[in-house]
């Protein structure tokens, strides 16, 4: 047998594949592609006289003998690929006792055949039916991405006159950033004979919320009836219909619908554009791809705002992130404005906001694993889920709801870390017939209308007197039994 350095001393090709029947050669093609280095064994006489004829760097051995990698040049990456899942045992044990350092694909027939392969050294285990499967449905996903983007922007450019783009109510960066970046797709589709208007509902009250609208000089309007009917197409974006985190009438014609929820209340209008995708952990991820898709030019304060909604809505990508929200994250970032981005993410904090969080922490009780703190009167109500985020970080902590009452409605902000939990449904299983109600599995929120219980003109009396029952129904959703409750502060 001559003698062969060791394989860390050699200045090895790149890639071996063993075995070119159809899937062998498939990789084979792909890699000359992109002009790597490609040295193919085969045990088949006729093949590698074949493969040679094309130029192909090719050696004829039986992959199921020990022996079968003596005179061949070294390697990093090996494929083994053959049909008979014996010799692909073989040659991956073969492989890894004499190259330790390499990379070893192998393929498997079946699931007890991959486990011996990996146990014999196999890196990577392909079953074949499977990479088949994937790649046609990455292949349909993306295509069907591009066809829904350029009907959006087919849609948008037959029409004249306004329109009107709704955020959910409250609207957070996620919603803002979508209607600004919707706003900039419509101009980009039909710049001579529509105009857009953004609307919103309730307050933008985080303070980071407010830094973030102020600083990149998002025009941003109430939403009236008058403003509805001056409209002559209404989309909404990061909520899923008429009613639906909104104030909208029901019976209200959308022609846009965009979200990444779903709640089932809302049947869209024939030939309207609908894109909801629950698994996507924010509608700027969808907005953005639109932009990829599309060819859209991406200004510095479009990609900042959509790079934060993709930001806040994963919770710095912690939250319900998927690997798409990280791809548009990475086409975002280099198009950002560091600096303003910085700005908007260190506002000052209100001092309504430092008190809420304070009386949160003060009046919080626990009982066995649940957290509530009742804030009473708040003007801000997106004091209440920045306190929520903070409590649900004390030790013995799973679930935490911070509620408060507002001139219109009782407020429930929760975040959970309970993975038996989803917080968001349980929500809406508790309140939903009382008002809006859901969420995500470690964050929800509820807001129920005061008319639903009668007049009381004292507002935190009204809070007192309703919040026991109302928390009730949660609490015997989950299970909560109705024991001795701990002061948190005991």
């Amino acid at each position: 047998m001559p003698q062969e350095a060791p394989f860390e001393q050699q200045a090895p090709g790149k890639y071996s594949i063993f075995g070119c029947g159809t899937n062998g050669y498939n990789i084979i093609s792909e890699l000359v592609k992109e002009n790597e280095r490609v040295v193919v064994i085969d045990k088949d006489e006729s093949r590698v006289r074949h493969l040679r004829d094309q130029k192909f760097d090719a050696y004829q051995r039986d992959i199921a003998s020990s022996e079968m990698l003596a005179g061949l040049p070294l390697f990093e990456i090996a494929f083994v690929m053959t049909g008979d899942p014996d010799a692909n045992l073989a040659a991956t044990a073969t492989i890894r006792k004499r190259y330790p350092l390499a990379q070893v694909v192998a393929r498997a027939t079946d699931p007890v055949n991959g486990e011996r392969l990996t146990a014999a050294g196999a890196d990577v285990v392909l079953y074949p039916q499977e990479v088949v499967a994937r790649s046609a449905i990455l292949q349909i996903k993306k295509q069907h991405a591009s066809r829904i983007a350029q009907r959006l922007f087919s849609l948008i450019a037959g029409w004249e006159g306004t329109l009107g783009i709704i955020t959910h109510k409250n609207p957070d960066p996620d919603a803002i950033a979508s209607a600004m970046a919707l706003a900039g797709i419509a101009k980009h589709a039909n710049p001579t004979t529509l105009s857009t208007r953004i609307f919103y509902e309730g307050n933008i009250g985080h303070q980071e919320n407010r830094t973030f609208v102020n600083l990149l000089d998002i025009k941003m309007e109430r939403l009236t009836p008058e403003a509805l009917l001056q409209c002559n197409y209404l989309a909404m974006v990061d909520c899923s219909g008429p009613g639906s985190n909104n104030d909208v009438p029901p019976q209200t014609k959308i022609h846009i619908v965009i979200d990444h929820h779903r709640d089932g209340k809302y049947t869209p209008a024939q030939g309207a554009f609908t894109d909801i995708r629950p698994g996507v952990g924010a509608t700027a991820s969808i907005i953005t791809q639109y932009l990829q898709e599309l060819d859209v030019p991406v200004d510095k304060r479009v990609a900042t705002a959509l790079l934060y909604g993709i930001r806040t809505d994963t919770r710095d990508f912690r939250r319900n992130v998927t690997p798409q929200d990280m791809s548009y994250a990475g086409f975002l970032l280099p198009l950002t404005d560091a600096d303003l981005l910085d700005k908007i993410m260190s506002p000052s904090m209100s001092q309504e906001t430092l008190d809420v969080i304070g009386t949160a922490i003060t009046s919080r009780k626990v009982q066995s694993g649940y957290l509530f703190s009742n804030v009473g009167f708040v003007m801000n109500r997106d004091a209440l889920p920045q306190a929520a985020d903070i409590l649900i970080t004390l030790e013995g902590v799973n679930t935490a709801l911070v509620y408060g009452i507002t001139d219109t409605a009782i407020v429930i902000s929760a975040r959970n870390r309970d993975i038996r939990l989803h917080v968001g449904n349980a929500l809406s299983e508790a309140f939903g017939d009382m008002g809006d109600a859901g969420g995500h599995p470690n964050m929800g929120a509820a807001s129920l209308p005061l008319h639903y219980f009668g007049q009381v003109e004292d507002k935190e009396q009204l809070l007192e007197i309703v919040i026991e029952p109302v928390l009730q129904k949660f609490k015997n959703l989950v299970g909560l039994e109705n024991e001795g409750k701990k002061n948190g502060g005991q």
